[in-house]
Parts: C-alpha cells; sequence; structure tokens
C-alpha cells in the first residue's frame, strides 16, 4: 500500500456510525452518518439529503489499482483531494475528503482554517499537512480503543491482520466521483441523472460491481451514509403541527424524534467505552477470579473462545480494523 509505514501517532478507528458522528462533532460540521445495510431506493430515500457514501472494504492488492478501471482517472479534478500519507488515518482521511467536496458547508474554525491553508496544496502535500495537525489527530484518536497492553518481547508468533480501507462516493460536477486516498487522482465514474435517484443510481451499480469483484458471499464490507443531521428539520415540523393541533401527524413526529435521540444516546455511550481504559478492571476481575479459584477455568474457556474465533476468520468471518 501507498501510505508511509510511520502512522505518526494515528490510531485504528472502528467503522461505526458513532464514531463518525462524534467526529464531525468535533469538527464543528452540522452532519450524521447513518450504516446503510441496503443501497434500494426505499431505504436511502429515508435518508435524504444524502452527501456521500462511505464504503469500507477488505484490501486485497490485486483489488487495489484494478478497481479504477470502473472508471476514469480525472487528472484535472477541481474540487478537494488529499493523498493518505500515514497508515491509520484512513477513516478521517475519508471524511475531509467528503467535506471538502460539499458545497456551502459549515465547519468548525479549525477545519475551515484547514481547508483554506491547503486550498491551492497538490493532493500529496494536502495529505502531509492534514496528518500533520496536531488537533486533528486527537480528534481521531480520542476515538480509538486505548492500547495500554503491548505483547511485544513475548516471543508470540506473528499473524498477518487483514487490512481494511475506506473509500468516499459522492457527487461532484455532474460526476460520481470516487475518492480514494491511495490512488493518485480522483476516480470519475460517469455522468449522472439529475431526475429520478440522481448520483445515487450510479454510486450503486458502482459499489455493487465493486463487491461483485470479490469471493460470493464474502462480507468484508460496510456502507456508510453522509448526511443532514433530521434532527432540527423533525423538531421544527412538530412545532408547526403543534402549533396547528395537528394531533397524529405530530405524534409520528414525536417517535422519530425519540427514535433519533435514543439512537444518539448509544452512540454516546458506546462512544465513552471507547474513551475508557479498562485495564483496572480487567485486572481486579482477574484478581477476584484467582481468589475464588475460578481462575483456570476462565482461562480455559477462553482459550476455547479464541479456539473458534481463528476459525471463523480462517472461513473469511474476519474483524473489520482500518488500514
Amino acid at each position: 500500500m501507498e501510505a508511509h509505514e510511520d502512522s505518526n501517532g494515528w490510531q485504528l478507528t472502528e467503522s461505526d456510525p458513532g464514531v463518525f458522528t462524534e467526529l464531525l462533532k468535533t469538527l464543528g460540521v452540522p452532519l450524521i452518518v447513518d450504516d446503510l445495510y441496503s443501497l434500494d431506493p426505499e431505504s436511502l430515500a429515508t435518508l435524504q439529503p444524502l452527501h456521500a457514501l462511505i464504503f469500507l472494504f477488505k484490501w486485497i492488492p490485486t483489488s487495489g489499482e484494478s478497481s479504477s478501471v470502473q472508471g476514469e482517472y480525472d487528472r484535472d479534478f477541481p474540487g478537494f483531494f488529499a493523498h493518505q500519507v500515514v497508515n491509520n488515518a484512513c477513516a478521517t482521511l475519508a471524511v475531509l475528503n467528503a467535506l471538502g467536496n460539499i458545497p456551502s458547508l459549515t465547519t468548525g474554525p479549525q477545519l475551515a482554517d484547514l481547508m483554506a491553508f491547503t486550498a491551492e496544496m497538490d493532493p500529496q502535500t494536502r495529505g502531509m499537512v492534514i496528518t500533520s495537525a496536531d488537533w486533528l489527530r486527537e480528534a481521531h484518536n480520542s476515538l480509538s480503543p486505548p492500547s495500554a497492553i503491548s505483547l511485544d518481547g513475548l516471543g508470540l508468533p506473528k499473524t498477518s491482520e487483514d487490512a481494511y480501507h475506506f473509500v468516499v462516493y459522492l457527487p461532484a460536477m455532474g460526476s460520481l466521483y470516487e475518492l480514494d486516498g491511495l490512488k493518485e487522482f480522483p476516480v470519475r465514474h460517469g455522468f449522472y441523472e439529475e431526475s429520478g435517484e440522481g448520483w445515487i443510481k450510479n454510486a450503486r451499480e458502482t459499489i455493487e460491481a465493486r463487491i461483485g469483484t470479490y469471493p460470493t458471499g464474502a462480507l468484508e464490507f460496510s456502507l456508510l451514509a453522509l448526511r443532514d443531521d433530521p434532527l432540527p428539520s423533525l423538531e421544527s415540523q412538530l412545532r408547526i403541527l403543534q402549533t396547528s393541533n395537528n394531533h397524529s401527524e405530530a405524534a409520528e413526529i414525536i417517535v422519530k424524534i425519540s427514535t433519533e435521540n435514543s439512537k444518539r444516546e448509544r452512540w454516546a455511550f458506546e462512544n465513552s467505552l471507547r474513551r475508557h481504559n479498562h485495564v483496572g478492571l480487567v485486572h481486579a476481575l482477574v484478581v477476584a477470579l484467582a481468589k475464588a479459584g475460578r481462575l483456570e477455568g476462565a482461562k480455559e474457556s477462553a482459550k476455547t473462545a479464541m479456539t473458534e474465533r481463528v476459525a471463523r476468520k480462517a472461513k473469511g468471518g474476519a474483524d473489520m480494523t482500518e488500514d
């Protein structure tokens, strides 16, 4: 892969909508990210307006450049595009490559300054400047699980971890573009019709064709939707309906608002777990098991669980961790 081996302090992140939405909040961007389980028109209609699709896939060396044959390099792309120059920055770089191509987007002052400063740079230099921004790296790392235990020096066998990579699909200048920080240029996947589904139709066909290059039944993909935050609009609708005494429709909006708030509460809880270092808790549990004479049994159960996990991984059920 083209990223430098030195990660420069950037840590791995998960393909999780709560992680991306919290990052957007930190960047001062009034958008959210939602999971996508289907690309059918009915599912996507409920998420409009959509600004971009963030696609995570298992990196296979032969699939990296070969996937570009689905489209063509745009060497004169006038929009925002940054190369990935260090490992592990993939998720945040994908987000910035998307945000940089959304017209009239509200952002926080730090992101606005970064975008303005890198506006005239080439993709390689832009990527270097972005990944050198301490505040951005700290925002990225704040949502990565802490790594407090090192197994180096124990003589354990080295394993080859699967690598996963984020790319972005979005509309720009009447065409569907694929922005992949590991490619030299943005990839244009043709013009789209403004009527009907618009750019989403092209995105569906392109992503499905890409998935089709993997073995049948492969599940090593994740798709996220970058969209407007629906809460402000829902709350505005509710005020209007309540003012006009339209109680039945107001009740439906209240349910939607409740669903959105519940989702955000779950995201907040999960992010708090990611930020917390659980080593102390684990140590206390191990001590308690030892005192109760149950440590050996727990150890054997853990060995069995790990054996089963390795077997599942060998069959293609690998955990998803971005590069």
